[in-house]
């Protein structure tokens, strides 16, 4: 079993930067060779379904959370739910739309065919920056009934506050910037 350390490294040593993407000044962290490498896959999964016991449901979030969150519901054999942006899910659909620096955004899930009233639920995302996305993914699944219970992150980027954004939301992050 992989420490907390060990992980964080992994993660580290596995990070694309990619230099003024997708504008200048921004140092863009790619997990793209992360999620590409088997073990390296395996080792974040295991990871962030550590954090995750008890859950009922996994809501990942578009897009790279959708692949962990499958990976992670497997690991602790629950379902997951696609946390889909706009215009994404056919009618009807539970929506909340959320303010961005320059501009907004919107969040779905569907509205009939998939229960989550009472369910505990965990947020897994690739991510945590400004806090936006993952406080309007919890108020969205929040009104469609569920109890959101802790949300993980691969990588936290602390400078721009997302967990103070957030809080009280407990949050875990395998490795930090």
């Amino acid at each position: 079993m992989s420490t907390p350390g060990d992980i964080s490294q992994l993660v580290k040593t596995m990070i694309r930067e990619v230099p003024d993407f997708p504008e200048p000044g921004v140092q863009f962290k790619d997990l793209t060779p992360l999620l590409a490498d088997a073990d390296g896959l395996s080792a974040v999964t295991d990871a962030l379904a550590a954090t995750a016991a008890g859950a009922d449901l996994v809501a990942g979030l578009d897009a790279r959370g959708f692949l962990l969150g499958a990976a992670v519901a497997t690991r602790l054999g629950t379902g997951v739910l696609a946390v889909r942006k706009g215009g994404k899910l056919p009618p009807p659909v539970h929506s909340v739309t959320y303010q961005l620096e320059y501009g907004s955004a919107t969040l779905e899930i569907p509205a009939d065919g998939i229960d989550i009233t009472g369910l505990n639920v965990v947020i897994i995302d690739d991510v945590l920056a400004t806090g936006g996305t993952l406080a309007a993914a919890t108020r969205l699944l929040e009104a469609g009934g569920a109890n959101v219970v802790s949300a993980a992150v691969v990588l936290e980027l602390t400078a721009l506050g997302g967990r103070d954004v957030v809080a009280p939301l407990r949050v875990s992050s395998l490795h930090t910037v």
